[in-house]
C-alpha cells in the first residue's frame, strides 16, 4: 500500500513542476473604444481571462517545461472601435523576453505590433482553436501568434529552431486567409501585416539573420557575465549580417521588428566597448535603424 501512495505521490508532484509553454501577461484596454461608443460593452470584461486561458493553458508543443522555463511574453490589446455587435476593431503589441544565462536580465527578443488586431466575439461565443480548420479570427490570431512566441524563443536556443512552429503559424495564415475578410491576413496591402511577419519567418534570405539571432544569444549574451568582449563580437556580427540582408529586402518587418525591441540593448552592449567598435557600431546602426540615429550618436560623443 505504502509503494502506491508514493507512487501517486511522485506522479502528483511530476505533474506539479510541468506546465504549459507560455506565461503570457494580457491586458486589454477599452478606453478608446468607451470614449467614442456609449454601448454597453462590459461583458469584454470577460476577454482578457478567456485569452490569458487560451495562451497559457493550451499545449502548444510536445516538449516539456517546468514552470521555471515558460516563455514570458505579453500581448496588450486596444480596442479601438465596433462596427457592430461583437465586431471589434483593435491593435495589439506582442512582446516576447528571455532570460540571459548567469544574469536577472531578461533580453526582449520580438516586438510587434498588429494594426489589423480584429475580431469578432460575443458572451456566447465559443473559444475553439482547430489547427486545422479557420474558425474565426480571434482563434487564428491567438494560434498565430502563439506559434510566432514559439518560434523566436526557440531560434535563440538552437540554429532554427523554430521551424515547426513557424510552419504551423504559416498554415494558420493560409486557412485563415480563405476564411477571414481581415485584410492583414493577405498578401497585399500592408507589408508590416501578419502575412509578411510570416513569410520573413520562413524567407530563405533571411535564414543568416535567424541563424545571428541563435549566435547573439548563446554565445553572446549567454557568456556577457564572463566574456563581455564576446558579447560584442556577436552583436557586430549580427549587424553586418542585418546589414547584408536589408540590401536584398528593404524594409523587411522581421528586421524592423528586430530593431523595435533590441535598439536601447544593442546601445548598452556597445557603449562599453573600444573606441573603434563603438565607431563601428554607430555607423551600422545609424544605418540599419536611421530612425534613432541620434541616440546612437552617443556612443561616438559620451564614450569618449
Amino acid at each position: 500500500m505504502k509503494s502506491i501512495q508514493v507512487i501517486v505521490l511522485l506522479c502528483c508532484l511530476t505533474s506539479a513542476v510541468r506546465a504549459q509553454e507560455l506565461n503570457c501577461q494580457v491586458t486589454i484596454n477599452s478606453d478608446q473604444l468607451f470614449a467614442q461608443q456609449k454601448t454597453d460593452f462590459s461583458y469584454v470584461n470577460q476577454l482578457k481571462g478567456i485569452i490569458t486561458d487560451f495562451m497559457n493553458n493550451r499545449r502548444w508543443s510536445n516538449d516539456q517545461f517546468t514552470v521555471a522555463e515558460r516563455i514570458n511574453c505579453s500581448m496588450n490589446i486596444n480596442l479601438v472601435k465596433s462596427l457592430a455587435q461583437g465586431a471589434f476593431e483593435a491593435t495589439a503589441q506582442i512582446t516576447v523576453t528571455r532570460p540571459v544565462y548567469g544574469t536577472t536580465y531578461e533580453s526582449t527578443t520580438f516586438s510587434y505590433v498588429d494594426r489589423s488586431f480584429n475580431f469578432v466575439y460575443l458572451p456566447t461565443t465559443p473559444v475553439y482553436f482547430r489547427e486545422n480548420q479557420f474558425s474565426d479570427d480571434l482563434t487564428s490570431l491567438l494560434g498565430f501568434y502563439a506559434n510566432v512566441i514559439l518560434a523566436v524563443d526557440y531560434d535563440t536556443f538552437s540554429k532554427q529552431g523554430g521551424n515547426p512552429f513557424v510552419q504551423r503559424a504559416y498554415s494558420i495564415v493560409n486557412l485563415a486567409q480563405q476564411g477571414s475578410p481581415n485584410g492583414a491576413w493577405q498578401t497585399g496591402g500592408d507589408r508590416r501585416n501578419r502575412y509578411w511577419l510570416i513569410e520573413n519567418l520562413q524567407n530563405q534570405q533571411l535564414i543568416p539573420f535567424r541563424d545571428g539571432l541563435y549566435t547573439y544569444y548563446r554565445q553572446g549574451l549567454d557568456v556577457f557575465a564572463t566574456n563581455p568582449v564576446q558579447v560584442r563580437k556577436q552583436t557586430l556580427d549580427l549587424l553586418s549580417t542585418i546589414r547584408t540582408i536589408g540590401l536584398q529586402l528593404p524594409n523587411s518587418v522581421l528586421l524592423n521588428s528586430f530593431f523595435d525591441a533590441k535598439s536601447q540593448e544593442l546601445y548598452n552592449i556597445m557603449f562599453e566597448g573600444t573606441p573603434t567598435e563603438r565607431k563601428q557600431a554607430f555607423e551600422l546602426l545609424s544605418y540599419l535603424d536611421p530612425a534613432k540615429t541620434e541616440n546612437y550618436r552617443k556612443l561616438i560623443t559620451d564614450g569618449q
